[in-house]
C-alpha cells in the first residue's frame, strides 16, 4: 500500500493487517465527504489505544519511580499522554502526511489539528495492540513517548504552570507572583478572560482562556518563557 510505504519505517513496525493502519488515520470528517470509502473512521481504535497506552505508560512509571507517591506518578502520566505531548510526537512521525481528513479540516491547522493528531496517536496504539498484542505496542511506546521522560522530570514539566511559575519566582526574585484579570468578555456562557502574571508591579506576561483559571495557567506558562525559567 502506498499509504504505508513512508509510515511503517518512521513508527518501525511492519503491519500484519495494513488496513488496521489506514484505519488509524480515517477522520470522521474525511467520512461525509467519502461516504464509500471501504474503512470506518478511527474513533474505536482511538478508545481503545487510550487504554493500552495508559497502561503501558502506568506500568513504565510504576517501575522507574519506586520512590515517587500516587499524586506524582498521575502527573507525569498526564504530562506524558496529554494531546500536546501526543501531537508533538505525531507531528515527529509525519503523521500529518497520512490523515484523511475532509477538505475543511484540512485547511485547519490550529488547535483542532492538535486533537486530531494525538487522536490518531492513540488510534495507532489500538490498531498496533490488536494487530501485534501489548509487547508490540510497550516497545512502541518506548521507542517513541518514554524518551521524553527525561526532559519532562529535568524541567519539571509534570507539575502545572502556576505551580513551576510561583516556585520559580520566590527562588529567584523572592516575591510570590500574582495574578489579574486584564480583560474580559463575552456571555456568561462564553467568556473570554485576558490574564496578567505580575511579579510585584511587573507585568510579565499574559495568557487568555475561556475561565480565570485557564487565563491564569496560561499566564504563568508564557512567565516562564519569557523568564527563560
Amino acid at each position: 500500500m502506498a499509504f504505508l510505504e513512508k509510515l511503517e519505517p518512521k513508527l518501525g513496525v511492519a503491519f500484519q493487517n495494513q488496513d488496521l493502519l489506514q484505519q488509524a488515520f480515517v477522520h470522521r470528517s474525511y467520512l461525509n465527504e467519502n461516504p464509500g470509502f471501504r474503512l470506518d473512521q478511527n474513533e474505536r481504535l482511538e478508545f481503545l489505544g487510550d487504554a493500552v497506552l495508559e497502561l503501558v505508560v502506568t506500568e513504565a512509571l510504576y517501575a522507574q519511580f519506586p520512590e515517587k507517591p500516587e499524586g506524582e506518578l498521575t502527573n507525569l502520566r498526564a504530562a506524558l499522554v496529554n494531546a500536546n505531548m501526543l501531537a508533538e510526537v505525531a507531528r515527529g512521525l509525519d503523521f500529518n502526511d497520512h490523515l484523511l481528513l475532509s477538505r475543511g479540516e484540512a485547511k485547519d491547522e490550529g488547535r483542532a489539528r492538535q486533537y486530531i493528531l494525538a487522536n490518531a496517536f492513540e488510534a495507532v496504539m489500538g490498531a498496533l495492540y490488536l494487530d501485534q498484542g501489548y509487547e508490540a505496542a510497550r516497545g512502541f511506546v518506548e521507542r517513541v513517548l518514554l524518551t521524553h521522560l527525561a526532559h519532562i522530570v529535568e524541567k519539571q514539566l509534570y507539575k502545572d504552570p502556576k505551580s513551576r511559575f510561583q516556585e520559580a519566582a520566590q527562588e529567584k526574585a523572592g516575591i510570590t507572583p500574582t495574578y489579574e484579570v486584564l480583560e474580559e468578555w463575552g456571555p456568561d456562557h462564553a467568556k473570554h478572560f485576558v490574564v496578567g502574571v505580575f511579579i510585584g508591579r511587573e507585568l510579565v506576561a499574559k495568557g487568555d482562556g475561556p475561565s480565570k483559571q485557564a487565563g491564569e495557567e496560561a499566564a504563568a506558562r508564557a512567565g516562564l518563557e519569557v523568564k527563560g525559567w
